[in-house]
């Protein structure tokens, strides 16, 4: 059968790294164990438009991998044109790049690797609620301009202790983000999310779940964003939300970046309505060089903590989904189950409530 594997370029890094198995060089470690099998085996970076190779291969796919780090936007129109396509894995969480609900309705199986990359999230995520809070990169650009200026960088400067830092969605992610911030002895941790942490889990960060968003974000001097995209996330932090925000608050995203209002963002930073705002997801990945989340600053001049996507791409965290997408389509080949947490869609249904309460 044809698999097709739509990852993003290492160029000289993968070279020189093998360990960068999410890349079109090193393939997720598949290519030897697929071509064994007599499976014909496509990788590609090439994503766009209807002469890409992701859409000429699609066509006749029966398997699909993707990632969230160079994703491959499977629509409801290119799903039907793939008359053979059975599986989708996603190499990583997340799956809001595949329309999901045509997947439903063509009986396709939407899979991800649960759990691969969380440990490596909830790190990045914490990292960027420090780099903002303590006014970091601003403080090491002047270093690199060769300037000295520690006013300048002290008066966006903030300890993290004492403060009130809230997570939308608490799930693996949101959740493990909570438990790092125990020791640096916050305020309070809230979180907002349709559903209650299990109890052990929410008495080992000591958290309290506020039940209204805008209640919510007004309550909070960090938010950190941790919920999948589905239509009731999708530009939740917008204008109307953002004033009901602190004014001088911070917000980290590392969930999606469309659940953000790109504009929104950018306005509320310039006007200094949040101090800043910090993440590596983007509304489109790769992001175009125009995009004003590249540039925005906050009324001091920082504020800006983005990245690319690679939160949870790390190399620990690369040989983990690799492992699992290996895992997913062998479980495919013998027809042995799956593991249930990794089921996104199955046939003709959902088996999750993360994609909106279905």
């Amino acid at each position: 059968m044809k698999v097709l594997a739509v990852l993003y370029n290492g160029f000289k890094a993968a070279k020189q790294e093998p360990r960068l198995l999410g890349t079109v060089e090193n393939k997720l470690g598949l290519s030897e164990w697929l071509s064994s099998q007599g499976h014909e085996f496509i990788v590609t970076s090439d994503k766009e438009g209807p002469n890409s190779d992701f859409q000429k291969h699609i066509k006749d796919a029966e398997i699909l991998v993707t990632t969230p780090f160079h994703p491959g936007y499977l629509t409801r129109e290119l799903i039907s044109q793939a008359k053979n396509l059975k599986l989708c894995v996603t190499a990583g969480v997340g799956s809001d790049h595949i329309d999901l609900d045509a997947a439903v309705e063509r009986n396709i199986q939407v899979l991800e690797v649960t759990g691969s990359n969380v440990t490596s999230v909830a790190e990045h995520a914490v990292m960027a609620i420090l780099s903002l809070v303590r006014n970091y990169i601003p403080a090491h650009e002047m270093i690199e301009r060769g300037d000295w200026q520690v006013a300048d960088i002290a008066r966006g400067a903030f300890d993290l202790e004492g403060k009130v830092v809230g997570s939308i969605g608490a799930g693996r992610i949101g959740s493990r983000i909570l438990q790092r911030l125990v020791p640096f002895d916050c305020k309070e941790l809230l979180y907002y999310d349709y559903a209650a942490m299990p109890a052990a889990v929410q008495a080992s960060v000591n958290a309290r779940r506020v039940k209204d968003i805008k209640d919510f974000v007004s309550q909070c001097d960090v938010v950190t964003v941790n919920a999948p995209l589905h239509q009731g996330t999708k530009g939740l932090i917008n204008d109307e939300l953002i004033s009901h925000f602190k004014p001088g608050s911070w917000i980290v995203n590392t969930a999606r970046g469309a659940i953000a209002d790109r504009e929104a963002i950018a306005r509320a930073l310039k006007s200094g309505k949040i101090a800043g705002y910090a993440g590596d997801v983007w509304d489109v990945q790769p992001a175009p060089k125009e995009h004003p989340w590249r540039t925005m600053k906050n009324t001091l001049g920082g504020g800006n903590g983005m990245t690319p996507h690679y939160s949870g791409t790390t190399l620990d965290a690369q040989a983990r989904y690799a492992a699992g997408t290996r895992n997913i389509i062998e479980n495919y080949f013998t027809g042995k189950p799956q593991n249930p947490a990794d089921v996104i869609v199955g046939l003709g249904k959902y088996e999750t409530k993360a994609y909106g309460q279905r």
